[in-house]
């Protein structure tokens, strides 16, 4: 699947788009656009918590060569979950189910690397923010290796509130930081379990941190301090399944 089918362009194209509730990740508008047509969109988006850009018209021009009219939608291939459904769901399944929670990563291919780990590894739903985290487009799809129809997402408003929701479910939180003096390898992660990755820049919230049950950090050897963050989300899960698997 290209990116170019998660395009919408134009005023009255975004607003059917809008009307017949398709998933849209996120609409780009031109910056200094007064037109009221894309003021009563931009209205109706607020109402819905999708992420807004406002952008110079260089950016709109190369996400498209058609007339987009100062207005760029990416709309989602995939359906999202209900957080509490699927955490009811899966406890109701599963002794001891797995959840992803991304904060605010912001590369797609990252997005998508993550994905298809989380299916390879039995992850049950990844659960990330409305607004400010990358979108799903045909390049998350690819990296995904189709796994992005394999595994339940859910949108949320505020990832603070989901922590506080996983947590009220008896599912223990694992935040991956560096800015800790625990080890992942010296942490039980056969109980029901939520990891949180934090963004690529900036890692975990710090209100998000301060809301989690544990932090963990991966020994690192060598003199960069930092690993991507697909990466360690890989190690994370593979230790869990190594350790249910004992």
């Amino acid at each position: 699947m290209s990116s170019k089918q998660n395009t919408i362009f134009g005023i009255y194209p975004i607003q059917e788009a809008i009307n017949s509730k398709q998933e849209i990740d996120k609409v780009f508008i031109q910056k200094d656009n007064h037109n009221p047509k894309i003021e009563f969109i931009v209205e109706s988006l607020n109402k819905s918590s999708i992420t807004i850009n406002f952008v110079p018209v260089d950016k709109l021009n190369r996400l498209t060569k058609g007339n987009h009219q100062g207005i760029v939608a990416i709309t989602s291939p995939i359906s999202f979950y209900s957080l509490e459904e699927v955490i009811e769901k899966s406890l109701s399944k599963k002794e001891a189910p797995l959840f992803i929670v991304l904060d605010q990563i912001s590369d797609v291919r990252n997005f998508g690397a993550i994905i298809r780990t989380a299916e390879c590894t039995g992850v049950d739903a990844i659960i990330i923010q409305k607004k400010g985290g990358a979108p799903i487009t045909g390049d998350t799809v690819k990296t995904s290796a189709g796994a992005i129809f394999k595994i339940p997402i859910c949108k949320v408003d505020h990832i603070k509130d989901a922590i506080f929701y996983l947590k009220a479910s008896n599912i223990t939180t694992i935040s991956a930081t560096e800015k800790t003096t625990s080890n992942i390898y010296d942490l039980d992660l056969t109980k029901p379990l939520a990891i949180v990755m934090g963004s690529e820049g900036k890692g975990v919230s710090k209100s998000v941190l301060n809301s989690v049950d544990f932090k963990a950090a991966l020994p690192l050897k060598g003199e960069i301090n930092s690993l991507n963050v697909s990466v360690a989300c890989g190690v994370f899960l593979y230790e869990t399944v190594r350790q249910r698997n004992l």
